[in-house]
């Protein structure tokens, strides 16, 4: 059953759901302003984040006619996996906030349609939780940390879950400056006045409130939760992470990661060949071309535009995903064209939990494999492989 929310606008109205734009407005209405912003959000300028989605849809694609495309397979098979079309829901901090206990309900929804989930350091719902609730181990992205010990035993927690996959993200030495969440209260309002302002924005999204705030308690970060204890206050497990970022990591530190994960590892935040190289020789299994969805430096080059490169420096010898501006199944097999052999999406998902929870994700993916389809098609594809 199609979402449809409704919508209050001087006088009742429905709104109903046709894309991504649509759950984001959606979402906007529900949860409170400052979880939306972070959400939402870029860095600086936000030219980064602006670029990732133009640069995507300028993409253009060759229409072909009069081929037999009545039997479309959007299939992939990713480090083992079988995946129904090539999609993987990017790992969003506090992204399981926006729904009661929303990570759960977002992996479930991608375990059904056949898509992994990709679970944050700092989702709210911890490893455990979300492998138990949903009935599968998501993906785990983990961070370097200054605090090693904590580094290690997330390893070991992912491993115990049997996480199929690791995605290392490495782009986030230090915290690029993100205004719109200054402005919002989320960062730089410390203590009880941040509290109190954070607490008046969520009281005017009563449903929230009473789904997410008060039946979807505790309010932590899962997996950091036993680091500060699950009593800490949202401010203070941000600032315990933003603190803990290790600008002194190097590529010896990825190959520590390696000699500890069995299973396979994807470098997130890669931007240049050289790079790209370098975590192939590091012992990576496959690499995430992304600027961290114009969350880090704002002015980087975009995924799509920094892709071609990379896939010429390094194709065929590791496998390589793309992650930013992805706002359709267009945009899905743009990326695919291009050389990626999947692609990560972040905020479309979140804003669909927080539409409308599981149901909310549901939806979004199926739409996204329906455009799929339905580019395919247009572009005289089949196979995934044909549209290299």
């Amino acid at each position: 059953m199609a979402f449809v929310p409704q919508a209050r606008q001087g006088a009742d109205k429905v709104a109903v759901i046709a894309d991504v734009a649509d759950f984001r407005a959606a979402a906007r209405r529900r949860v409170p302003h400052f979880l939306f912003e972070y959400i939402d959000g870029g860095s600086y300028q936000q030219v980064s984040l602006a670029r990732n989605v133009e640069d995507l849809a300028s993409v253009a694609l060759d229409q072909r006619v009069l081929k037999d495309v009545s039997a479309i397979d959007p299939s992939v098979t990713l480090f083992g996996q079988r995946l129904a079309l090539p999609l993987v829901l990017a790992p969003v901090g506090l992204a399981g906030l926006n729904a009661r206990r929303g990570e759960v309900q977002a992996a479930r929804a991608a375990n059904t349609a056949g898509v992994p989930l990709c679970l944050s350091t700092v989702s709210a719902c911890s490893i455990e939780e979300v492998a138990t609730g949903s009935g599968r181990p998501p993906w785990f992205q983990l961070y370097m940390l200054r605090d090693r010990g904590f580094v290690a035993a997330m390893l070991d927690r992912a491993k115990a879950a049997n996480c199929p996959a690791l995605v290392f993200t490495v782009d986030l030495p230090v915290p690029g400056a993100r205004y719109r969440d200054r402005r919002s209260g989320l960062t730089g309002a410390p203590g009880l006045s941040g509290q109190l302002r954070r607490l008046g924005q969520a009281l005017a999204k009563p449903a929230w409130c009473w789904d997410v705030g008060l039946l979807g308690r505790p309010l932590t970060l899962g997996n950091v939760a036993g680091v500060l204890g699950s009593s800490a206050p949202l401010g203070d497990f941000l600032g315990w992470l933003a603190n803990n970022f290790d600008p002194a990591a190097t590529w010896a530190d990825l190959e520590w990661v390696r000699s500890r994960w069995p299973g396979p590892l994807i470098v997130k935040g890669i931007l240049h060949p050289d790079d790209a190289r370098a975590a192939v020789s590091a012992g990576a299994d496959g690499i995430v071309v992304s600027n961290h969805g114009g969350r880090q430096l704002d002015g980087a080059i975009s995924a799509v535009k920094a892709l071609p490169s990379i896939v010429d420096a390094v194709g065929g010898t590791t496998r390589i995903l793309a992650d930013g501006g992805v706002r359709s199944g267009l945009d899905i097999l743009r990326y695919r064209s291009l050389g990626a052999d999947a692609v990560l999406a972040g905020r479309p998902w979140v804003w669909a939990l927080g539409a409308a929870g599981e149901r909310g994700v549901a939806q979004l993916i199926s739409m996204f494999e329906g455009e799929l389809r339905a580019a395919m098609a247009l572009t005289g594809a089949t196979r995934l492989e044909q549209l290299r």
